[in-house]
């Protein structure tokens, strides 16, 4: 029996050890994009919110893993740039995007001994997306069923269709601030890597008229070139024109406040807790409830 309750102690003890080292969190702020549709990051007209959840473990005082799950919109539009090429293609987009992810963060210091510490981090994600734009009786259509640039059409192998589910590299930096031992507030910027040029559905070239109109219909030609809209006189571009950049894949990013709760409670963290930070009185913390 007594052996039998040791090990309960020791295992409660386990459990609430671990507990102490889980971080909730929550995500808030901006999504932006960069791409064919866009010349500016976090251009005030096409920024949309973003929020999102996240589960965190130190693995040490300056080592935390994230995973997370993150809700956004990402959006362009031909009509906000100034260039002159841009603004007689008038193409624009705009994607939902559900991302889950599983990331590293390495902080410059413990925020057990500082109030505030700088942070990069990186790591692994998965993204669903879906592209689509408003016609000209405004009605939403999505562009990826309509191949806009012949992408899966006979005749244009050289242009696959692409997935609405990618993976993706995200990274960034941020700074965090210690509320206290359990509760983080960070301001951190994230950019994500892609590995496709569609996100925004602009990429390479136009293909023929006549081929997009056979294959896919009026629709795919209307949303596939929209300089007509601007400029009556404006003709359908001639097979092989440029359309977008295919050298350089989409990004998107997010930039907002990541708030964290410890669970456990106490005063302990992954090695200690406020060590060698001073008390309003001036005195150093008692470092002995970092075992608490």
């Amino acid at each position: 029996m007594r052996i039998f309750l040791l090990g309960l102690t020791a295992l409660a003890a386990a459990i609430s050890g671990a507990a102490q080292k889980i971080h909730i969190g929550v995500f808030a702020g901006a999504a932006a994009y960069a791409g064919e549709l866009n010349e500016k990051v976090f251009r005030p007209q096409t920024n949309h919110p973003v929020y999102g959840l996240s589960a965190n473990y130190e693995l040490s005082e300056i080592l935390i893993l994230r995973a997370g799950v993150n809700f956004g919109a990402v959006e362009g539009a031909d009509r906000y740039s100034t260039d002159t090429f841009s603004l007689h293609r008038n193409l624009s987009f705009k994607s939902k995007i559900s991302e889950i992810s599983a990331i590293g963060e390495i902080y410059l210091m413990s925020l057990y001994d500082h109030p505030f510490a700088p942070y990069i981090f990186g790591g692994l994600a998965m993204y669903h997306f879906n592209p689509y734009a408003f016609d000209r009786n405004n009605e939403k259509v999505y562009l990826k069923p309509l191949s806009t640039e012949g992408e899966g059409i006979q005749g244009y192998n050289d242009k696959r269709p692409y997935s609405l589910t990618q993976m993706a590299l995200p990274f960034g930096a941020g700074l965090k601030f210690a509320v206290n031992d359990n509760i983080r507030i960070g301001l951190e910027v994230g950019l994500r890597k892609l590995f496709t040029d569609y996100l925004d559905d602009v990429s390479t070239s136009y293909i023929s008229q006549q081929d997009l109109l056979q294959a896919k219909g009026p629709k795919a030609v209307e949303m596939a070139y929209r300089g007509d809209e601007v400029d009556p006189n404006a003709t359908y571009p001639a097979k092989g024109q440029q359309r977008g950049g295919s050298k350089i894949n989409d990004y998107y990013y997010f930039g907002g406040l990541h708030l964290t709760y410890r669970l456990g409670g106490g005063s302990t963290g992954a090695g200690g807790a406020l060590r060698g930070r001073k008390s309003k009185f001036g005195c150093p913390a008692n470092v002995n409830t970092r075992y608490r």
